[in-house]
């Protein structure tokens, strides 16, 4: 029993084995089931959703499937999530629910599922794999198998069954054993293996792809990804690239793709067994027709599904050409609007130049504020030169715009050198050699370059080092000499006959070191850390000669060097080596150490000064502390000379036509090149001697666009080809070409679409192409084609003759028949591409009530700040017609939101003056159609429009001629080659040409009215065709046209125009002169001369002038007689012009004229004598001497000149002769001239002495007194005739001079300033001059000082001067002091407050305390004299008179020591005034030095006096001796 239960249970286990294989094997076919479903759910929504979209899968039947719509609308399909129950097994099991095996789940699902698989399952999740979690699961489910025991009856067939199943999971179980065995971890460890490798792609600019791929392989191997086998960095680039890795399945997410995605993406899985790898292609398609679009035509966008937008970019407020010179500061920047906005959204904005990226720098700094970017180019280089590109990257596509930037050269400072190379770079560097490059200038100056000079400079320092000492003439040349580890920049600078050049832009550092060393130090890690690290054991070489180099060769060879390269050693050691470089002359086998002195540590070496023409062997040699290796085997024989050849000249160059300031010349490359540099292209005006260059960058395409020219000049062109050699031969000179804008076929038109549609017949309309190709669109031409569910039909042409409108009818068309339209454009130049097509549009009647969209907008007169908006009427009028029409205006960046009206009240025109606009502004503009039914739907739009004033615009203005004919006048200087003037009237086709005549010459069109009337009222504009729209407007109004006509009117019936009316002039003798003077005339113009209605004609009494050069008309008359009273005429006749002038002499104005004249005329006889010709008058100098001065004229020698005062003649020998000059015709009597009397000069020519006291001039006198009043007469007297002149030095006459001298010393006063004294402060001003009758008062802050003792006014001299004694606080203010200058008087300000007082006020305390100290200083005033001689024996006594206060203290001293009081010396000081000194019985020892010293407080003196003691019997026996 027990052993059939124990069969049983057997038995049973195994069932139930085989049922759990079985669900498993259901559970493994549906999860395939799936994987199909997600995948093809995958693949059709992968070109419209982003990764944020939702994933429709199907799990299970127990799911629930909703629909849910998201914020665009989309619906997509959520699943319910998977119930814990349905956790799935790893055991394979059959129907009957038996185990039959074990299953190794494959990953084959999405990112997203496997992300969900691991946020739902992270506590089974372990670092072993999922081979260990399936081993695993497998014996925890084992090991919960409930024990059940059943006894069942089984039937012969059952039990067959059984006994096969048995057999079955026996045979499973043996491969289960040999499974668990192959799970040990052991045998696990193995390379990476792709079990699902990344497939290669084809998608649309602006998708976003993933490459998905699953690797095997234990440890875990760590991926990476390359494109084109560049390491690809997606942290550095996470808005471009997203690489993800988990549970081995790996993908690689490509964002917003665009063709220069298109490559090789190459996946690399590396581990501790090994490397695998595997490729895909990405190939990234444009959404395009026809031929490839250019790098400058505008890209497509793409829907950015992280968005949910469509990214639309425009730039705008472009930077055109530009032209810098070297040195300065160039900005270039762009306008970009990315509609729509999105918050917290920015483009990648990218600048670069000749298509490669730039990097902010010290010379480029770059700036983006969110809707403009700008690129700041510091100090400008011509390495700067080149095509600027800036590139806008969003989400949905990208959008460029390039234009070139010229730089120009600097000022030399010395004329005729050559201009600075350009573009330094370094090559080659290793140790301590380098090899410099450059590109030679355009410009050679004067004369050719004859070579070069390379400076270093060490970074770090400022010390420029010339690196060779004679010029090379090769662009190219190797730098030695350097010091390992040490960076370097470099320059060059060109040298002709006239001098150096500037230098060039320093090169970027290079650092002077081993080439592998700093591939090491650029390198980074070629994969990841596999935890391997290798050992290799060396053998010693420490101490061993290096063997001998390999590969010598010679790299370069010129006539000025040689560059030698090499390999090192093999055998080399550890310390590494240096090198010993050998030559040998050809023909001879001395070998020659070219560098004796130091080895060098670099493989390569330059050999300078060879023999140009001579061969040479060369051969290298190693060296280290241990010796000198074995040489190399020598290079073979190198003649010394140029290798590289110059450039043979380029073909001959063509110009053609591009722009009205640019012309694009190509030329055929030079045959016989080598190690091309470029071509620089250069132009000269036909006419000219002077070559200017167009490029400063050396070009290499031979097609160059020459900008910054002339337009309407003549050029020819000419090209020069350029490598390290030098220049080739200039081409051929082009033939001239005139600078004009070249003519090309319109661009496509746009917008075409249906406008209405009735049962046979459609009108289609469209916008004009953006581009007219240079000349104005003559016409369109319609095509149409049908279409029947998905075919369509051939093009057919709807019509033969073009259409000058953008709209047309199509008739005879089927009714519900679907159609499609195309239209082309057609200039002077051709016919266009056609548009793209629009939909297909069915034929059938509408049942619309408004009217429809207007058509064909367009602008005129663009303006800063208005615009004329001109369009056409619908095709669709609705029910009833068109009544009036609504302008709607927006910014170009503004949303649907931004659209305003422009205007209130209906407009019944098709066009309207759109004013008051932002000068600068891109704008929009569209216009809706009204009728009785409502408002129409908008136009398209038109713009965006720049509101800006083309440069050089002109506005039309009104003329009238000389015969009065009216005429409106335009001018444009952009004329081109068949552009024309077109007039219009009210913006419409004049059809009634009988008003007006239209005139063209050249630039200049006028439009003359015939007969202007109120007809003519209207607004009348010009356009000039084949320009940028260039075009401007008049209106005439009625007030305008009654002007204009009353100008005519003057023009017919002219009028001669006076510049000055008649008038009188009085001449000498009395001559009295008519004139007048003409504006304007012809040499045909008549003078009539009338007096009194009566013509009067050239005689004795009249004299008559007409000089037509200046149109003065004169007439004389001798004298005014009685009869002369009347009107004096002068008609005018000049042809049909006429003009009358009169001047009216009746009454007292004649008589007075009368007088004036008779006046003159004794006048004119007085001055054929000696005569005043001006009389005696009075002048006052800046000195203030008072002149009488008078001028005489018509004076002989012999002419007797008499002065007089007071009617008695002055005499040659009176004081006051001497006061009377003659100078130049000027008679001068010096009033206040000091004069020495006559006898004391007599005295002094004579020789004869006097007293000394007489010898001194007295004081001098004053300028002025009243001694000098008097009648002052001056007498002319000869042959010829008498005249006299007086002036009264009296009354009136006095005062007058008074005054005027009263005003020259009022202006000579100086501003008052201070001075301190002991006793107070002064303030003062000096003058040139003092009168004692001269009027100053001084005042203290405007009131009048009184005279006091303490405060005093005076003069000393020329001072006048305020005293103020004792000054305090009260003394500080404001003083001033008026001066009388005879009328108002003169004034000058003191301010005595702040520091002026502190600092006079200070000097005055000092001063003060120096003169009481100087006062009461301790002194000897007297009663010692200088020398006491005295007799011996004698007694002498000596009193000395002392002052001081206080009393002074005294002393007496001899020979510079102090005496005392005693019994030979008697010392007495007596009332403190009395110091005596009493010697009794002198002796010769008493003779000596001796001082009275007296001291105070305030100061010390001594007075001193010398004693001398004498013996006569001494002096006596001396004589006897001498004697």
């Amino acid at each position: 029993m027990s052993e059939s239960i124990q069969v049983a249970r057997k038995q049973l286990k195994q069932h139930q084995q085989m049922q759990m294989l079985q669900q498993h094997q259901y559970q493994r076919q549906e999860q395939h089931q799936q994987h199909h479903f997600e995948s093809s759910c995958y693949l059709s929504s992968k070109s419209s959703l982003s990764q944020q979209s939702f994933s429709a899968s199907k799990t299970s039947s127990r799911r629930l499937k909703t629909s849910v719509k998201t914020e665009k609308g989309l619906e997509v399909v959520k699943l319910s999530p998977l119930p814990k129950r349905a956790k799935r097994t790893y055991l394979a099991m059959d129907k009957d629910k038996e185990v039959i095996g074990y299953v190794i789940p494959v990953f084959r699902a999405s990112h997203e599922e496997v992300r969900g698989l691991i946020e739902a399952r992270e506590d089974d999740v372990t670092e072993e794999g999922i081979n260990y979690v399936a081993m695993r699961n497998l014996f925890v489910r084992e090991s919960k198998e409930a024990m059940q025991v059943k006894v069942v009856k089984k039937s012969r067939e059952t039990h067959v069954r059984e006994s096969a199943e048995r057999v079955e999971l026996s045979r499973t179980m043996e491969e289960w054993s040999e499974f668990r065995k192959k799970m040990n971890p052991d045998s696990l460890t193995h390379r990476p293996e792709f079990i699902v490798k990344p497939r290669g792609q084809t998608v649309w600019e602006g998708n976003t792809v993933k490459l998905h791929c699953t690797v095997a392989g234990w440890p875990k191997p760590r991926m990476a990804w390359y494109k084109n086998n560049v390491l690809i960095d997606a942290k550095a680039h996470p808005e471009k690239f997203t690489a993800e890795s988990n549970y081995n399945m790996h993908s690689l997410e490509i964002k917003n793709c665009d063709f220069l995605d298109t490559a090789k993406y190459h996946v690399s899985a590396l581990n501790v067994k090994g490397e695998s790898s595997s490729v895909a292609h990405l190939v990234v398609k444009r959404f395009q027709e026809g031929e490839e679009a250019g790098p400058l035509d505008p890209k497509p966008h793409g829907y950015s599904a992280e968005h949910g937008v469509t990214f639309e970019t425009t730039i705008i407020d472009k930077f055109e050409v530009a032209f810098g010179s070297e040195g300065e500061t160039m900005s270039l920047g762009c306008t970009v609007i990315v509609y729509p906005t999105v918050k917290k959204y920015q483009p990648e904005v990218v600048w670069s130049r000749n298509s490669v990226p730039l990097k902010p720098s010290k010379w480029v700094h770059t700036h983006w504020s969110g809707d403009r970017a700008t690129l700041t180019l510091v100090h400008l280089n011509k390495e700067d030169e080149g095509m600027y590109t800036l590139r806008v990257n969003t989400k949905s596509g990208f959008n460029s715009y390039s234009a070139y930037v010229f730089v120009r050269d600097a000022e030399v400072e010395v004329e005729g050198v050559p201009v600075a190379p350009l573009d330094v770079r370094c090559h080659d560097a290793n140790k301590d050699y380098v090899v410099v490059t450059w590109k030679q200038p355009a410009v050679e100056g004067s004369s050719s370059i004859m070579g070069y000079y390379i400076d270093r400079c060490e970074v770090g320092s400022h010390h420029w080092a010339q690196c060779n000492d004679n010029p090379v003439k090769y662009a190219r040349f190797p730098v030695t000499g350097l010091v390992e580890g040490h960076s370097y920049i470099f320059r060059v600078r060109a040298l002709n006959k006239e001098g150096v050049s500037r230098a060039s832009r320093v090169s970027e550092a290079v650092i002077a070191m081993d080439p592998s060393d700093r591939a090491r130090l650029r390198a980074g890690p070629s994969a990841p850390w596999t935890g391997m690290i290798k050992f290799t054991e060396e053998d010693p070489t420490v101490g061993v000669i290096p063997g001998e180099p390999s590969d010598v060769v010679v790299t370069e060879a010129t006539k000025s060097y040689v560059v030698l390269a090499w390999k090192p050693p093999v055998q080399r050691g550890h310390e590494g080596v240096m090198y010993y470089i050998e030559k040998c002359m050809s023909g001879t086998d001395t070998w020659q150490r070219v560098n004796t002195s130091m080895p060098v540590k670099s493989p390569r070496f330059a050999l300078f000064d060879l023999v140009e023409g001579n061969s040479y062997n060369f051969r290298v040699r190693c060296c280290n502390s241990a010796g000198v290796g074995e040489p190399s085997v020598a290079t073979g024989e190198t003649t010394v000379g140029d290798k590289l050849d110059l450039p043979s000249a380029p073909g001959n160059p063509v110009a053609i036509r591009n722009t009205s300031t640019s012309v694009v010349v190509i030329w055929g490359a030079s045959k016989e090149v080598t190690q091309l540099v470029g071509y620089y292209i250069e132009c000269n005006v036909v006419g000219t001697d002077v070559w200017m260059p167009c490029n400063n960058k050396p070009v290499k395409q031979t097609r160059f666009v020459c900008h910054g020219l002339t337009t309407g000049t003549n050029y020819v062109f000419k090209v020069k080809a350029v490598n390290a050699a030098g220049y080739s031969q200039c081409s051929p000179n082009s033939d001239a070409v005139v600078v004009q804008a070249a003519v090309s076929v319109p661009g496509k038109p746009t917008g075409v679409t249906m406008l209405e549609a009735v049962k046979d017949y459609m009108v289609v309309g469209w916008t004009a192409p953006a581009n007219n190709g240079g000349a104005d669109v003559r016409g369109y031409f319609v095509d149409y084609r049908t279409v029947r569910g998905e075919v369509v039909g051939k093009w057919h042409e709807m019509h033969l003759k073009a259409l000058t409108t953008t709209s047309y009818k199509a008739e005879n068309l089927k009714e519900n028949v679907l159609y499609q339209f195309q239209v082309r454009a057609m200039n002077m130049a051709g016919v266009s591409k056609a548009s793209l097509p629009n939909a297909a549009l069915e034929c059938k009647e509408w049942t619309i009530t408004v009217p429809g969209a207007p058509v064909g907008l367009h602008v005129l007169e663009v303006r800063d700040t208005s615009v004329v908006l001109l369009w056409e009427p619908p095709a669709f009028h609705g029910r009833t017609p068109v009544n009036g029409y609504y302008v709607d205006v927006k910014e170009a960046s503004a949303g649907e939101e931004g659209w305003k009206a422009v205007h209130e009240k209906v407009n019944k025109l098709k066009y309207m003056k759109v004013s008051g606009l932002k000068a600068g502004a891109s704008l929009l503009f569209r216009v809706r159609a009204q009728n009785l039914a409502g408002v129409g739907k908008p136009s398209a739009n038109l713009g965006p429009i720049l509101a800006q004033t083309h440069p050089g615009t002109k506005e039309i203005y009104v003329d009238v001629d000389d015969d009065g004919v009216i005429s409106m006048i335009f001018e444009c200087s952009e004329m081109k080659e068949g552009s024309e003037f077109v007039w219009s009237k009210n913006y419409q086709a004049m059809t009634d040409t009988s008003r007006l005549t239209i005139v063209t010459e050249k630039g200049k069109s006028r439009a003359i009215f015939n007969n202007p009337s109120l007809e003519d009222l209207g607004t009348f504009s010009c356009m000039v065709t084949n320009t940028d729209g260039i075009s401007s407007s008049y209106t005439l109004t009625e007030e305008g046209l009654k002007r204009l006509l009353d100008i005519s009117h003057e023009h017919k019936f002219p009028v001669i125009p006076f510049k000055n009316e008649m008038a009188m002039d009085l001449l000498e003798k009395g001559r009295v002169r008519f004139w007048t003077q003409l504006e304007k005339f012809t040499s045909a113009c008549q003078v009539e001369y009338v007096f009194n209605d009566v013509i009067v004609s050239q005689g004795k009494k009249y004299t008559m002038n007409f000089d037509k050069s200046t149109g003065i008309i004169e007439m004389f008359m001798d004298s005014l007689e009685v009869t002369d009273e009347g009107t004096f005429t002068f008609n005018l006749v000049d042809g049909k012009a006429k003009g009358t002038t009169s001047l009216v002499l009746i009454g007292d104005e004649f008589r007075e004229l009368q007088k004036k004249s008779e006046f003159e005329r004794a006048e004119w006889v007085r001055k054929q004598g000696p005569h005043f010709v001006e009389y005696l008058g009075f002048t006052v100098t800046q000195e203030c001497n008072v002149l009488l001065k008078c001028k005489i004229g018509n004076v002989k020698p012999e002419t007797e000149i008499t002065w007089s005062k007071d009617s008695i003649e002055i005499a040659e020998d009176d004081e006051d002769a001497k006061k009377i000059e003659r100078q130049d015709g000027e008679l001068i009597f010096n009033i206040g001239k000091w004069v020495i009397k006559q006898e004391i000069q007599e005295e002094k020519q004579k020789g004869r002495k006097k007293a000394p006291a007489d010898e001194v001039p007295p004081p001098p006198r004053p300028k002025i007194s009243k001694q000098d009043a008097g009648i002052y007469e001056v007498f002319l007297r000869d042959d010829r005739g008498r005249d006299k002149s007086k002036f009264s030095l009296t009354d009136a006459g006095l005062q007058a001079v008074m005054n005027e001298l009263f005003r020259v010393i009022a202006n000579s006063s100086s501003e008052i300033h201070v001075r301190s004294t002991e006793h107070g402060i002064i303030l003062f001003s000096d003058v040139t001059y003092h009168h004692e009758d001269l009027r100053v008062n001084w005042l203290m802050k405007d009131s009048k000082i009184a005279a006091s003792e303490r405060v005093k006014a005076g003069v000393t001299g020329e001072q006048l001067w305020l005293k103020i004694n004792e000054p305090t606080e009260k003394d500080k203010g404001k003083y001033s002091m008026d001066i009388f200058d005879g009328k108002d008087g003169v004034k000058r300000v003191f301010e005595l407050v702040g520091q002026a007082w502190e600092e006079a006020f200070e000097e005055f305390q000092r001063l003060k305390a120096a003169a009481i100290a100087e006062r009461n200083r301790a002194r000897v005033v007297g009663g010692l004299p200088d020398v006491v001689a005295i007799q011996e024996g004698k007694s002498l006594n000596l009193t000395g008179n002392v002052w001081g206060e206080p009393t002074p203290e005294v002393c007496w001293m001899k020979n510079e020591r102090e005496l005392v009081s005693d019994e030979r010396y008697k010392l007495k000081f007596e009332a403190g005034k009395f110091a005596s000194i009493t010697i009794a019985a002198v002796t010769t020892a008493d003779s000596g030095k001796y001082a009275l010293v007296v001291k105070n407080k305030y100061g010390k003196e001594a007075g001193e006096f010398t004693v001398s003691v004498y013996n006569p019997a001494d002096d006596e026996s001396k004589g006897e001796t001498k004697g």
